[in-house]
């Protein structure tokens, strides 16, 4: 995965050369009488698939059902490989365009770290956070960007620690490292009794995902709500998270509603429904979107429309850090100050370009 995001950065300085004539890409786009997310997106992206790029982008208007727009409503369309053309509100071409990718590079440690404010990240979790990415990943460039707005007076150190499992234990719990991303929080009003939620604070989200169900085109089948859901085999890799599979009183693992398969990898898991062994692959949008490139096999699978969940990605500091309001209040005034800025609205346009160019 790692790889093709690499990749689709190559060469992005060709994408806009066909629309070189045009004076703005992306921009507002007023809903009209029969529209749909996906009408939209292969009407002004010729890529009825991009529909979740509208979707995620404008999901604090839309909600988590993507048939709830409504006629007048008015969408932010980001500019993605030169389209949309001469919407009200775009950007200049030119300027739409993202610069070549620059790789992170990770200064060698010193003693003197241990004076400024600590966070920790990993490798290998395109596009949120990779050495190979683009200015190390969409989460670490807008943490980078908040840390760097709050600008606090010790200074700070981003720290790449490849062993996620030992992120919150020790290396957070015994503030060996101050704050910890890009990581998910589960609904701590009906779950409060989670690992997560016990033992760790959350910032405010630095960006929010779809987890999307994905299913062979042999065998559709309709997500409308939860109870569609109910009697079928859903596969996530071992390893990753699956508290929103149990969250808002659906209890699907806990009551044995669904079937879970958990194999190694995310290409086994869609291996698996190719095989009629599951009904659907559940995981983020980016990540499904990725593999079924790198393998080939995007025309053999479609993507359900009804989000399983949106998912906030956070920074976290454990309960137990003495400074852990201190902490927290900073990141957040950071990240408030890159929103109000358009920053932050700068780095998320830009990963996405490269992103969708990926896939």
């Amino acid at each position: 995965m790692k790889t093709l995001f690499a990749a689709a950065a190559i060469g992005l300085s060709g994408l806009f050369a066909t629309a070189a004539a045009a004076e703005t890409c992306g921009g507002i786009y007023t809903v009209q009488s029969g529209d749909s997310l996906s009408v939209i997106a292969d009407k002004l992206y010729k890529d009825a698939g991009k529909w979740s790029a509208i979707h995620s982008r404008n999901i604090d208007q839309i909600g988590p059902k993507p048939g709830a727009i409504r006629v007048g409503m008015k969408l932010s369309l980001a500019c993605l490989e030169g389209l949309p053309l001469g919407l009200p509100g775009g950007k200049d071409i030119s300027a739409a365009a993202p610069a070549s990718a620059v790789p992170v590079k990770v200064a060698p440690g010193n003693a003197a770290v241990r004076q400024k404010i600590n966070l920790l990240t990993g490798d290998d979790y395109a596009p949120f956070t990779s050495k190979a990415s683009h200015n190390g990943g969409l989460i670490t460039e807008v943490v980078n960007a908040a840390m760097t707005q709050a600008a606090p007076a010790e200074g700070y150190a981003i720290h790449w620690v490849n062993d996620w499992s030992s992120h919150f234990d020790p290396l957070l719990s015994n503030a060996l490292l101050d704050l910890g991303f890009p990581w998910y929080k589960p609904d701590c009003g009906t779950m409060p009794d989670s690992y997560r939620c016990q033992n760790f604070h959350f910032s405010e989200p630095m960006f929010e995902t779809l987890m999307l169900l994905f299913a062979h085109k042999d065998r559709p089948f309709v997500f409308t709500s939860d109870s569609d859901i109910e009697g079928k085999t859903l596969c996530r890799p071992a390893g990753y998270l699956t508290f929103d599979l149990d969250e808002r009183g659906r209890n699907w693992i806990a009551e044995k509603k669904i079937t879970l398969k958990q194999p190694h990898k995310v290409k086994d898991c869609f291996d698996m429904v190719a095989a009629g062994e599951a009904d659907a692959v559940a995981i983020n949008e980016f990540t499904g979107r990725s593999v079924m490139k790198e393998a080939g096999i995007a025309d053999q699978f479609t993507v359900l429309p009804q989000p399983l969940s949106v998912l906030g990605i956070y920074v976290v500091v454990h309960k137990t850090h003495p400074r852990a309001d201190e902490m927290l209040a900073m990141i957040n005034k950071g990240l408030r100050s890159i929103q109000e800025n358009g920053s932050y609205q700068t780095i998320v346009e830009d990963h996405m370009a490269r992103i969708w160019a990926g896939f």
